[in-house]
């Protein structure tokens, strides 16, 4: 089994209606053999997720946390603590369709500057787009269980250290 190491980033800021968190919509394209009826009701529901990408060789897993938000959501931020990891495994759906043992690290960013969704057009064939959601409403709009999970200890990050 191939094994993969990954990391994202939950970034935060505080605005004046409460916590926000950075997320991004990938890019998902229908496969041409489904009709067009069928891509529009696959369309109708949005799939959020965290922004995370495959460590890169001599990078450090904060390192490649810091990358992907810059790369898939065009904001730079300062980095908190580590939340946890995810692992799973999963079969690829392309080429060789090797199964995969993936472990994911996520940390914790505190927002600094940039605009969201102004990225490297190149980057559009991952990221549809990027946006900003209310933190209290993320476990709800996100598409996958570990990544609500780092939500929630975000969450808890951010009770108890109110100063942030």
């Amino acid at each position: 089994m191939i094994r993969e190491i990954s990391a994202g980033g939950v970034v935060v800021r505080h605005a004046p209606e409460g916590w926000q968190m950075a997320a991004i919509e990938p890019q998902k394209e229908a496969p041409p053999a489904i009709s067009a009826n069928a891509r529009r009701k696959t369309s109708q529901k949005m799939l959020l997720a965290l922004p995370k990408g495959l460590v890169d060789p001599g990078e450090k897993p904060e390192q490649t946390a810091a990358r992907e938000v810059v790369e898939e959501t065009g904001l730079t931020a300062v980095p908190v603590t580590k939340l946890g990891d995810i692992k799973y495994a999963y079969v690829r759906s392309w080429g060789d369709k090797e199964r995969v043992f993936k472990i994911v690290s996520f940390y914790l960013f505190r927002y600094e500057s940039g605009q969201i969704d102004e990225i490297d057009p190149a980057m559009r064939i991952e990221v549809k787009r990027a946006l900003w959601i209310a933190l209290e409403d993320a476990t709800q709009k996100l598409a996958y269980r570990g990544e609500k999970d780092m939500v929630r200890r975000a969450e808890v990050y951010l009770k108890t250290h109110p100063g942030l």
